[in-house]
């Protein structure tokens, strides 16, 4: 039987509740996209049935515990120090894990949040502030300029860029990425992506931008180097992932990139998102990297760039003279295309570009 409780301090859009049924009539009302949600929250199962993004693979409906999602719910409380009446705002889909944890949060730990519609720049029309916040990257970036409304963001969803990340380097927003995955309810750990923004709190002190995991959650690595999570309080099984990590301590870890990503060029093993990272000095739109068949190499790594045109040739010499670039990490073949296929999470599908080039 589930034993989910409402908080006490839980407010919704301003409003406050005094029990499970008031939540329920009000989204029911004011709110149908959360409605769906909360009513399965508060039934009498002990699961949630949840949709996974499709990033690394086809979507699918998975069940996650109900007691695990409150624990996760605890663990980002105790560890960003988020307690009761702290304000939050829900600006990403309630269909996926990260706007359902936020709503969890908010039931769990006594917050009070407030509901915008999904949109690029959720913060045009915001006028509050906030305490806390998760976004997807696209929306920080068009949100810089209102960003700090909010004291505590973290991003989730797709790597921040390079270019975005230098920008939010002067914000008095803290802003964390976030590893973790719908079958965790979302963040493990988290990193730090701008230091300044917590010298100027006057608080927290961060010695690395490492990956920092979240309470009683324990790492470790299997035979390629991929990352092994046990958390039972989130998972009643052992999580391997294909996520290549080195580890720095029992609570740190450095993420390299995507094991399914890995390419092998003729007996060399190259990180597709360690080789995006160097490049990403030079190129101002949208790419990844990845590996086509080579008759003679096996996989030869080429660049894909987001461009409705491109100087080939020149982008060519210039790759051919930065210096960061190892021989081997240097793409053989560059292609273009108009708009890069995308999840409904928008994060980029790297084959299906792909097959829009060679289909």
């Amino acid at each position: 039987m589930n034993c989910i409780k409402l908080h006490k301090n839980f407010k919704l859009n301003g409003k406050s509740f005094t029990n499970e049924e008031d939540v329920l009539v009000f989204s029911k009302h004011k709110l149908p996209d959360l409605y769906t949600f909360l009513k399965d929250w508060f039934d009498e199962t002990s699961i949630v049935k949840v949709k996974t993004s499709g990033s690394t693979g086809k979507p699918k409906t998975i069940e996650l515990q109900k007691k695990h999602m409150v624990n996760s719910a605890l663990a980002t409380g105790a560890f960003f120090d988020l307690q009761e009446k702290t304000t939050a705002l829900l600006c990403l889909s309630a269909d996926y894990i990260a706007g359902k944890m936020m709503l969890v949060r908010a039931l769990v730990l006594g917050w009070s949040i407030d509901i915008v519609e999904p949109s690029s720049n959720p913060l045009l029309s915001i006028k509050k502030n906030y305490d806390f916040s998760a976004m997807v990257p696209l929306q920080l970036e068009n949100s810089l300029s209102e960003l700090y409304r909010i004291k505590t963001l973290i991003v989730g969803g797709a790597p921040v860029s390079n270019t975005l990340l230098k920008r939010i380097q002067n914000l008095s927003t803290a802003v964390f990425a976030t590893y973790g995955m719908t079958e965790t309810s979302t963040h493990i750990a988290v990193k730090l992506l701008n230091k300044d923004a917590m010298s100027l709190r006057g608080g927290m002190t961060w010695q690395s931008q490492n990956y920092k995991t979240l309470p009683n959650v324990n790492i470790s690595i299997d035979t390629r180097n991929c990352l092994i999570i046990k958390a039972p309080k989130i998972s009643d099984t052992v999580i391997n992932t294909n996520d290549i990590v080195e580890i720095i301590s029992k609570t740190e870890f450095k993420w390299l990139g995507r094991y399914d990503n890995v390419i092998n060029s003729g007996g060399i093993k190259l990180i597709p998102e360690q080789i995006e990272k160097k490049l990403a000095s030079v190129i101002d739109h949208r790419f990844f990297v990845t590996g086509i068949s080579d008759e003679r190499l096996g996989e030869k790594l080429v660049l894909v760039v987001e461009a409705l045109s491109l100087k080939t040739e020149a982008l060519k010499l210039e790759l051919k003279n930065l210096t960061s670039l190892d021989q081997f990490e240097i793409p053989k073949e560059i292609y273009a295309v108009k708009a890069f296929v995308e999840s409904e999470t928008k994060k980029i599908q790297r084959q299906k570009t792909l097959d829009l080039i060679f289909m």
